[in-house]
Parts: structure tokens; C-alpha cells; sequence
């Protein structure tokens, strides 16, 4: 897990149909630079079993018992 540049954030955004100009990019990378280093240290290693999508049709069954 790297902590992501401006041109990727810009990527990004873009895709996402909301498009920012390089130096609001550049805000962004830097401001969750310090989340991305936080979490380097766990990264690979937290258990994600399920993809987040799927959590509400694998609980529907169980929440109608």
C-alpha cells in the first residue's frame, strides 16, 4: 500500500465523473498521505473475507430469521 500521487488522485477523480485540477489533487494526496503510512505496517495482513458489496445480501438472510 503506497500513499498515492496527485496524478493518480487526479486519475481517479476522473473516472469517478468528479474531475479536480492538479493542485486540488495535490491537496488531496497530502492530506491521506499520512492514513497510507499509518497503515503500512498492518497492510496485507487485515482480513478481508467478503468484498463490502456482497455484506448486505449475506446478512438479508439472517436478519429475516
Amino acid at each position: 500500500m503506497t500513499k498515492p500521487t496527485p496524478k493518480e488522485i487526479k486519475a481517479i477523480a476522473d473516472v469517478a465523473g468528479v474531475p479536480v485540477s492538479a493542485e486540488i489533487a495535490a491537496r488531496i494526496a497530502n492530506s491521506i498521505g499520512p492514513a497510507f503510512e499509518g497503515f503500512a505496517a498492518v497492510a496485507g495482513t487485515l482480513p478481508f473475507d467478503l468484498e463490502p458489496a456482497t455484506f448486505l445480501l449475506v446478512q438479508a438472510p439472517q436478519a429475516a430469521k
